[in-house]
């Protein structure tokens, strides 16, 4: 059992306050849906709870929990929760001058083990015929695409995603919602933004709202 636990967390940019006493309990099998209007720190709360931006104020935690232990950990600056999370932006990541193939390799090397085969991932996100082609001949959509099949390799039980809808056809997006109802019944944890409306099981979704 994996959760995450985030207490009186606020934002400031600018010297302007983005969001404040922001708390949130999420658990293994749940997805919370961080919405606001442009520039009400959707994106600003996703970093810090990736931990690549400090807070103004407030501590995020991540907590793993077994029948006779229970362990935590404040995520700004730990390596263990950089592995076992994995973080999807408004930039696709990858390497424009390797191949598909390429791409994946160096993701997997950097992965917690699973049982995903790169082979596996290019079919789910439906590149199996662009292994070998450089991605700089890639679409935006088939970009986005990689950039999922390195997410699902990444092995990663914590999933935070800024958009990833983006620059997708409604075959990618149903895909992505696919996966993402996947790493739910694996016990996984999705955080995510999204303009699109999106199709997931109401029990299993918690909504934050940010508001300017």
């Amino acid at each position: 059992m994996m959760s995450l636990e985030v207490r009186d967390l606020s934002c400031i940019r600018d010297d302007r306050i983005l969001f404040s006493d922001v708390n949130i309990n999420l658990f293994s099998g749940q997805l919370l849906l961080v919405e606001g209007d442009n520039g009400s720190g959707k994106t600003s709360l996703l970093r810090i709870l990736c931990g690549i931006r400090l807070p103004e104020q407030g501590q995020v935690t991540w907590v793993r929990q077994s029948d006779d232990q229970k362990s935590s950990i404040a995520v700004h600056g730990q390596e263990s929760y950089a592995g076992e999370m994995a973080f999807l932006g408004h930039l696709d990541g990858n390497k424009l001058d390797l191949s598909v193939t390429e791409n994946l390799e160096f993701s997997r090397s950097l992965a917690l083990g699973n049982n995903n085969t790169i082979k596996d991932v290019l079919e789910r996100v439906g590149l199996e015929h662009f292994d070998d082609l450089q991605v700089s001949n890639l679409s935006a959509g088939q970009r986005r695409r990689l950039a999922l099949a390195r997410l699902l390799l990444s092995g990663a039980y914590l999933w935070i995603l800024d958009e990833p809808f983006t620059a997708l056809d409604k075959k990618g997006i149903a895909m992505v919602e696919r996966e993402i109802n996947a790493q739910l019944e694996q016990g996984g944890l999705v955080i995510m933004t999204s303009h699109h409306s999106v199709s997931f099981d109401n029990d299993k979704v918690i909504k934050l709202s940010l508001s300017q």
